[in-house]
């Protein structure tokens, strides 16, 4: 049974209340106790704020609630010790669960926004889970650097927002739930390693439509599709289209690293198509062209004629498809020049706005090495790193297994380094090209994952959906990194017939997880209202809907890409399956037509095909979602 600290807030809240409708008689803002009216605060409504926005948590008791499982606040604001005992957090072994009750004489007519400021974490990268009135509202993926074992552990925070569709909102008294959940895979063996802490928490009411349902950050996700791991060829065209889709991660903006390379011959024979298809799927591209190993520099240090011209030409021709340049991949690993870096990211800087003003710069793929490089070991040293990070627009930082977490050459780590301070996020954005695992990479023993191989993989993908804003799962083919089966010639292979890679003895497939991840964190678009029918069924159960229409989303800097797909995805966080009935609200009345992908290990039983699915403007949608798995429809209206 959830034990619960209930805070009754009297909320005199109105559909179709808009800022200029309500005017405070004093400004709450920074208050040590919780407010039991609703306030205006930066022309934003707050129907109640629990704590001091001040980066700490000393205001609040440590774990554990108070011995009376309700705290009632009859009206105004409560009295400051009982402040003090709120928890300051969730520990996963001291108290799962946290439930706040509040009183609402109206529904909200836009829903709400959930804020929860982590101000540290542990390194296990815990989730929450948000259920409001009994059903879920999402799962907050939490990056933490925190071990508490360790006296010279390094805090980070970060600011986690949570849409909640007005729909889950009733009039009277409304309960939220927040509870600290374990991996898909682990046993209670992972329960002392999941706790964090939190400045304070907040509830704000949405005066307007929301433009994005956003789920803890907003991220973008990709990989790379090649042919024999260099060669975008027509092959690897054939198949980029299957492989967004059945990544769940097409329509949505989202970001492929895609570039052939100087010193592959034949590496760019179809580039150019390549590039058209990621727009047709409004899908950006990071590219990476040159070849750093045989540079040669001027006597200023800037970039000899030859390989300039080599740039100049790679961004003449396909400078407005792509949205990313990145400078270098693994400079010190494959034993490159620092001043060739440098060079290259003030030539970018220099000319894009010639032939790309809307590109942005990436750092190059760090590794962190600290052998070879020129000059030896410099990618390992924050101060030199920073010599490139002050000239380029997003950081970067290559992470497999749980390598992020190494405080030596570790990405989360050393991206803390290089910035000093992480107290609210990165202050960079953060580009990362190759995340993910090899065959060889495990879960730590310490969580008990019955399926190690799956488990390393969803903790690294959770990580960085926790503290990134774009990352790349390292490549779709690669063999020993792969999502989908590499043994067949390109050039003759259907890619209908494509198939997800198995770890083997029963573990679920990198596949399952990526896409389970994406539908859930990495699509995007306005929100679709929609109603769960058979609410007995799923009450306090961990299944996650997402209805948006990509027709909102912006163009794509560049290509100008745009999509009006409806994208409907179904996500089964249980180890149960999952009977599921809901409806979804279209934007318009009539007929939609499109593709329903779901379960399977080959592209071709994955996925079906559906017809004549009438709004009125309501559409009626059933599945039966395994453990763990997802459902997305992509629809177009006829």
């Amino acid at each position: 049974m959830v034990r619960k600290l209930a805070i009754i807030l009297l909320i005199q809240l109105f559909l179709g209340l808009s800022i200029s409708d309500y005017v405070p008689k004093t400004n709450h803002s920074g208050k040590l106790t919780p407010v039991a009216t609703p306030y205006t605060d930066n022309n934003r409504i707050i129907l109640f704020r629990i704590g001091m926005q001040d980066h700490s948590s000393q205001e609040f008791k440590r774990y554990g609630l108070h011995d009376a499982n309700q705290l009632v606040l009859a009206s105004g604001n409560p009295k400051e010790t009982m402040i003090n005992d709120f928890p300051k957090g969730l520990n996963a072994s001291v108290n799962r669960n946290l439930s706040i009750s509040f009183q609402m004489p109206n529904k909200l007519q836009y829903g709400a926004k959930f804020l929860v400021p982590i101000i540290e974490a542990s390194t296990a990268i815990p989730q929450m889970s948000v259920f409001v009135n009994g059903f879920m509202a999402g799962l907050i993926q939490i990056a933490g650097l925190s071990d508490k074992n360790d006296s010279n552990y390094d805090a980070y925070g970060n600011l986690y927002e949570l849409y909640i569709p007005p729909e889950f909102f009733i009039e009277g008294q409304n309960e939220i739930i927040l509870q600290v959940e374990r991996c898909l895979y682990c046993s209670s063996s992972e329960d002392p390693f999941l706790w964090f802490d939190w400045d304070y928490i907040e509830m704000e009411a949405l005066y307007r439509m929301a433009e994005e349902p956003i789920h803890g950050r907003y991220i973008k996700m990709g990989s790379s599709v090649a042919t024999e791991r260099y060669y975008f060829d027509q092959s690897a065209v054939d198949h980029l289209p299957y492989v967004l889709k059945w990544l769940g991660i097409a329509y949505s903006g989202n970001i492929m690293r895609a570039s052939c390379f100087s010193n592959v011959r034949n590496s760019c024979s179809a580039m150019q198509e390549y590039y058209e298809k990621l727009k047709e799927y409004n899908t950006g591209a990071v590219a990476m062209y040159l070849y750093t190993g045989d540079i040669q520099l001027t006597s200023a240090g800037t970039l000899a004629p030859e390989a300039a011209s080599k740039l100049e030409q790679f961004m003449k021709r396909y400078g407005d498809y792509i949205q990313y340049y990145e400078v270098d991949n693994e400079p010190s690993i494959f034993n490159r020049s620092k001043d060739v870096n440098i060079a290259i990211a003030r030539w970018m800087n220099e000319n894009k706005t010639r032939y790309a003003p809307h590109l942005q710069s990436v750092a190059p793929g760090w590794s962190y090495s600290n052998k070879n490089g020129l000059p030896i070991g410099w990618e390992r040293d924050p101060v030199q790193r920073r010599e490139l990070e002050n000239l380029t627009d997003l950081t970067n930082g290559h992470a497999y297994g749980t390598s992020y977490l190494e405080k030596e050459g570790g990405s989360f780590f050393e991206t803390l380094k290089t910035f000093e301070s992480l107290q609210n996020g990165l202050p960079k954005f953060m580009l990362n090209t190759e995340i993910g695992t090899n065959n060889k990479h495990l879960d730590p023993s310490k969580y008990g994952a019955q399926q190690k191989q799956s488990a390393v993989f969803d903790r690294n993908l959770r990580a960085h959906i926790g503290f990134s804003n774009i990352f790349m799962q390292h490549a779709a083919f690669f063999k020993d990194y792969e999502l989908f089966q590499t043994d067949f010639q390109g050039k003759n292979h259907d890619p209908a017939l494509t198939q997800a890679y198995s770890f083997g003895n029963d573990q679920e497939s990198r596949l399952k997880i990526f896409r389970r991840l994406a539908l859930a964190y990495a699509t995007h678009g306005s929100p679709l209202s929609y109603e769960i029918m058979n609410r007995n069924e799923v009450r306090m159960k961990k299944v996650y809907i997402r209805a948006v229409d990509t027709a909102a989303l912006q163009p794509l800097p560049g290509s100008k890409a745009v999509s009006d797909k409806i994208l409907i995805s179904i996500v089964n966080f249980e180890h149960e399956e999952i009977h599921l009935r809901f409806k979804v609200l279209m934007p318009d009345k009539g007929i939609f037509d499109g593709e329903r992908i779901g379960p399977g290990d080959v592209y071709r039983d994955a996925v079906q095909q559906v017809n004549e699915l009438k709004a009125e403007p309501w559409i009626e949608i059933e599945a039966v979602l395994p453990p763990g798995e997802s459902i997305q429809y992509i629809l177009d209206k006829r």
